[in-house]
């Protein structure tokens, strides 16, 4: 590696960036990662990161930097970065000037790659509209992880990471920083960072928006019911089922391409589900850790249920609203997530309504 330290940047300090930044982060080889921290900065300034993996034991994480917001990372640090990896929830902006590519501008240099670690398809293009000349990688996970406490994360199963250049990325500059990004991440241990061409990975985005437009809604309107439970039920299996048949018929459309063989079936997918259940997560953590695992028995469910019980805003648009535009475009039915949209358009709107009328009562 070069005697010029490489620096990364992760905004977004949740469960997902704090796996992969600690993983990111190799001192010894001159490579270090900073953290742009909301609610947990102070337990992560003061403690570092502490993580409870299934995949590398116990440890702590230690970032170079921790900042509050990403202007505290511009104005203190006046670091030249060498990548940028945004991975807050894909959002709509509450205006223009509020976008996350807007927000990321203070630490965005001429020669910085940005990595979008995030779900939902389309969102790369409002990168590439503020940043035209920037390389961008786009990437898709399966890493299951939640942060039990602030600075405390814990990862229960896998570790995947798929990355692939876009727009301007395609050229032979965005391969090599593709390339880099994949190797830093191999060598700290994730062996299965895989590097994709541009189509490659969007067929991997669209895998992936299939299991998560699938599941994602179908908790919320069923009152938070697990992933595994769905799966075991008959109606809800067909539902889902139906539902990514409809979004992997839709890709292939969209990318003028059959989907690829090595990608899983809805079949494959529903039983892999069906394995995947709080009992073999705490199994699996005590094989690797000796340690109890606290059973709340809700693990296995998706993160929009969180999102939607606790009354913030869901990935929405990213995850359903894009895939139905997508599909007028093309002029195909997707009659499943078109219903699952406009209910819980419909659902997050009174309930915001209902929020604002009891908070201007009290006022």
């Amino acid at each position: 590696m070069s005697t010029k330290p490489l620096r990364i940047l992760i905004v977004g300090a949740g469960a997902v960036g704090l796996f992969y930044g600690s993983r990111l982060h190799l001192p010894e080889d001159n490579i270090l990662v900073s953290l742009v921290c909301r609610s947990n900065y102070n337990a992560i300034k003061a403690n570092g990161v502490k993580l409870l993996t299934h995949s590398f034991g116990e440890y702590t994480f230690h970032p170079e930097n921790t900042f509050n917001s990403v202007q505290q990372a511009a104005e203190l640090a006046n670091i030249q970065w060498d990548y940028v990896v945004v991975t807050t929830k894909a959002l709509p902006p509450t205006s223009t000037d509020d976008s996350e590519a807007n927000l990321v501008k203070p630490v965005v240099g001429k020669d910085t790659t940005i990595v979008l670690i995030q779900n939902g398809i389309g969102i790369e293009k409002p990168y590439t509209d503020v940043f035209p000349h920037n390389v961008l990688l786009s990437a898709v996970t399966v890493v299951s992880a939640e942060q039990i406490e602030q600075g405390i994360v814990r990862q229960n199963r896998w570790t995947r990471i798929s990355i692939g250049p876009w727009g301007i990325g395609s050229i032979s500059h965005g391969r090599e920083r593709n390339k880099l990004f994949c190797d830093i991440l191999k060598k700290g241990g994730v062996k299965d960072a895989e590097e994709y061409d541009e189509r490659g990975l969007q067929f991997v985005r669209w895998h992936k928006i299939a299991i998560n437009a699938s599941f994602n809604p179908s908790s919320v309107l069923s009152n938070g019911a697990a992933n595994s439970d769905m799966a075991a039920d008959p109606l809800l299996k067909t539902h889902i089922l139906g539902t990514m048949r409809e979004i992997l018929h839709l890709a292939t459309i969209v990318l003028q391409s059959p989907l690829p063989s090595k990608f899983a079936t809805p079949e494959k997918i529903i039983e892999s589900t069906l394995r995947n259940t709080r009992k073999n997560f705490d199994s699996n953590q005590q094989k690797s850790q000796k340690r109890p695992v606290k059973d709340d028995g809700e693990s296995s469910r998706p993160s929009m249920w969180y999102d939607w019980a606790q009354g913030r805003p869901m990935e929405l648009e990213v995850i359903l609203g894009n895939v139905v535009r997508e599909a007028e475009r093309v002029r195909v039915d997707v009659p499943r997530v078109q219903s699952m949209y406009a209910l819980l358009c419909m659902a997050q709107a009174r309930r915001d309504a209902e929020r604002k009328r009891k908070t201007g009562a009290r006022l």
